[in-house]
């Protein structure tokens, strides 16, 4: 089995098409932003989706996991768009599974207009529904094949203040988590635990207060006996494995597919016992495997 995992795309935004009144608090500030500097980084974000899909047919991947920050703002018209562009990648052969980044939940009009359920609803659905809490969402189970399971836990959450984008996994979802991951269900399968913000940073300490999983070590620790799995996240716009200390199951960042001079990816292939993860980037037009960098997991 071939699984594509990218991240953080940040779609360039269209910003004729935010109302007004979106326009109020950190939003005003995020655009601001967004036109003397960032934006430029992410301009070919539609191009290069495009040029992702061929790169998934390509490569014949079975099933493609993104790992949040569809977009800058998290504007409707955003999440409209970025389901659009994404719909080519949903329709990889066994699937796909995302959870929101931080941008994508960026302000608390996003939950309070259920604007992510409203163009990614039709992504929730879990193979273990028994183990839903928060919500009746998370955390999310799929059962791919026979030696594959994805479980994805949702850590992005608005940040009203213009100085913080950290992230928090709920704590019944941790709980639940823990259920799922000692279920004897997964038993003999390989399994990705996904959410967006990265545990550690590339360094293998952890990320900023302000910026990272404020509940890491938490977070870590329910997932430090999983023998046979990987953790995968973005949110740090460079793509990283690292293994942090006492846990099982390394760590892998996607980083950006579409940050201009930094795109990256992984592509993992398993194959019964084995599975082998290889970096990917950008190379003369289009997205290309860097086998000098694959590892064993």
């Amino acid at each position: 089995m071939r699984i594509l995992h990218f991240s953080d795309v940040h779609l360039p935004l269209r910003l004729l098409s935010v109302p007004f009144k979106d326009w109020m608090g950190k939003r005003m500030i995020g655009g601001a932003n967004l036109l003397f500097g960032r934006a430029r980084e992410f301009i070919d974000g539609y191009e290069k989706l495009a040029t992702l899909d061929r790169f998934r047919r390509e490569l014949e991947v079975d099933l493609v996991i993104f790992t949040g920050d569809y977009t800058a703002l998290g504007t409707r018209a955003e999440l409209r768009d970025a389901r659009e562009a994404v719909e080519p990648l949903m329709q990889a052969p066994l699937g796909y599974v995302n959870v929101p980044g931080n941008h994508d939940i960026y302000v608390f009009d996003v939950l309070r207009q259920k604007r992510w359920a409203e163009s990614f609803g039709d992504t929730f659905d879990t193979d273990l529904p028994h183990h839903v809490v928060d919500g009746g969402r998370w955390p999310l189970v799929r059962l791919v094949g026979d030696d594959v399971a994805v479980v994805a836990v949702n850590s992005a959450r608005p940040n009203p203040q213009p100085w913080r984008s950290s992230g928090k996994i709920p704590r019944p979802q941790l709980e639940a988590l823990d259920r799922v991951l000692a279920d004897r269900v997964l038993l003999g399968r390989f399994v990705f635990v996904i959410t967006h913000y990265a545990p550690r940073a590339e360094d293998g300490g952890p990320d900023s207060r302000l910026h990272g999983l404020v509940n890491a070590e938490d977070f870590l620790s329910v997932c430090a006996d999983l023998s046979r799995g990987a953790i995968l996240c973005g949110h740090i716009h460079r793509r990283f494995t690292v293994q942090a200390e006492g846990v099982k199951p390394p760590i892998f960042c996607a980083g950006s597919a579409t940050k201009a001079g930094d795109e990256a990816l992984w592509v993992f292939d398993v194959d019964g016992d084995l599975v082998h993860a290889t970096p990917g980037a950008w190379r003369d037009g289009g997205y290309a495997l860097d086998p000098s960098g694959a590892v064993d997991v």
